[in-house]
């Protein structure tokens, strides 16, 4: 069927081939980051969920594969759902970011500190979440360090060849990444390797889609009730006092949609310009905590396990990843063409996030609301963590002596299968025994089209 074990050296020499561009590329000297650098919910820096890149981008750890130890195991397919990089704001936020540097221009008292009112408003509308430079890094460098990771399945002979498929949503910011990943896939000596990608929003973006979701969620004024209900709750009525006395402006006239417009800043001019922007100042680590939550409750009730419809929308997309691993892990005869190595698909937290509800991943037993912030600091659900910037998830599938295996990965680190916690790699018939009641019946068409809008909490939690 396939190799039983894939030379322990050959991973070794992968990461020495790395060695030179590391010696080029990687960061020399400290970078001054904001200690509320970890708290910017879907636009946080993927290196601040893993720090570790900030020394080195390219750092890997082989430890995170983890097939059994007492098994000869060899990877033999990647099935890797990507989020986009770093991005210029959206046009709806970089209004927001204009209203409110006009109204501290035009209305924060003499007698605070004037950093505010020089900072020059440089967005523009145009920008509209378009990738930026950082963001291109950000894939480029996932791939270097998936291709060292998975040596045979990224191999240079499989991109040449392309035996490796790219999918990717419409958006530009994905079409960007693709493009970045396959860069950085390619060696200069081989000089130019012609790569190419379809564009498949049924898959990426099926919360388009899908009529339940969008009537029962999307267009529900009912379906987010907890998220406004926070906003103006009085948590965030300390955090718009504090911001607002630090600019010397009334309280009233800074809205809460104008204090999350100077959070969010704050990130922005970190991961797209690497600086520790002045915004930064006007919030303490309990403030960003506060509009961290104020943002988890939005993707939580929007698109995570607080309707049922968020992950049942997911559906073709999560037939399609399971499709191609049945197809990967099929014994085969000879004659048989190789199975595809390794299958790229890039898109959005939105693509991301229904299909880890799904799954089941990060189900906290008490679901956050608008009342319960104090007692959610231990929460398994933390979009910072979850779906920053350049977010993947990874379907590792092994050949082993027992049989096929699957193990998860989320942002290069090992999570596992809701239902099979006692092992990091388990029999791929396991997985498929208990994901069966969504195999044999999660219909997307059934779910999003042949019944009336589900506009109830998931009542599961």
């Amino acid at each position: 069927m396939f190799p039983a074990l894939v030379p322990a050296d050959r991973l070794l020499l992968a990461a020495v081939g790395m060695l030179f561009v590391r010696l080029c590329c990687s960061s020399v000297a400290p970078q001054d980051i904001p200690p509320i650098a970890a708290f910017f919910g879907t636009k946080t820096r993927y290196e601040d969920v893993n720090p570790h890149l900030l020394r080195d981008v390219y750092s890997v750890d082989p430890s995170v594969l983890k097939p059994p130890l007492n098994e000869r195991c060899s990877p033999v397919h990647l099935t890797a759902v990507i989020r986009h990089g770093t991005r210029f704001p959206t046009a709806k936020n970089i209004r927001r970011i204009q209203k409110l540097s006009d109204l501290v221009r035009a209305e924060a008292s003499r007698g605070s500190p004037g950093s505010w009112r020089r900072w020059d408003m440089w967005y523009k509308e145009d920008m509209d979440g378009q990738l930026v430079a950082k963001g291109w890094d950000d894939l480029r460098q996932l791939a270097r360090r998936l291709a060292v990771l998975f040596p045979d399945l990224l191999s240079q002979e499989n991109v040449r060849e392309r035996r490796v498929s790219f999918l990717t949503s419409s958006k530009h910011r994905c079409v960007s990444s693709v493009q970045a990943f396959q860069e950085g896939l390619q060696r200069p000596e081989d000089g130019d390797v012609q790569f190419s990608h379809q564009v498949d929003d049924e898959l990426l973006r099926f919360f388009e889609r899908c009529s339940s979701y969008v009537e029962g969620v999307e267009k529900n004024r009912t379906a987010l009730q907890e998220v406004e209900k926070f906003k103006h709750g009085e948590e965030m009525e300390a955090v718009r006092r504090r911001v607002a006395e630090k600019l010397g402006l009334p309280r009233h006239r800074l809205t809460p949609d104008l204090v999350e417009a100077a959070f969010f800043l704050c990130s922005y001019e970190l991961s797209i310009k690497t600086l520790h922007s002045p915004w930064c100042f006007l919030f303490q680590e309990d403030d960003a905590k506060v509009l961290e939550f104020k943002s988890d409750l939005k993707q939580f009730w929007k698109r995570f396990h607080g309707h049922v419809i968020n992950g049942l929308s997911s559906c073709s997309l999560f037939h399609h990843v399971f499709r191609t691993l049945d197809k990967a892990g099929r014994p085969r005869r000879s004659t048989d063409a190789a199975p595809e190595p390794a299958s790229i698909l890039v898109g959005h937290a939105e693509t991301l996030l229904p299909l880890l509800s799904l799954l089941g991943l990060f189900k906290d037993k008490i679901p956050p609301t608008a009342n319960n912030y104090h007692t959610q600091h231990g929460r398994s659900f933390r979009s910072s963590r979850i779906v920053p910037y350049a977010a993947n998830l990874l379907f590792v599938l092994y050949d082993c002596q027992r049989g096929p295996r699957l193990q998860l990965l989320l942002n290069e680190s090992p999570v596992r299968f809701p239902g099979l916690e006692s092992e990091d790699a388990p029999l791929y018939r396991d997985v498929r025994a208990t994901l069966r009641h969504l195999l044999d019946g999660c219909d997307f068409n059934k779910e999003c089209e042949g019944r009336a809008p589900s506009r109830a909490p998931n009542t599961e939690l």
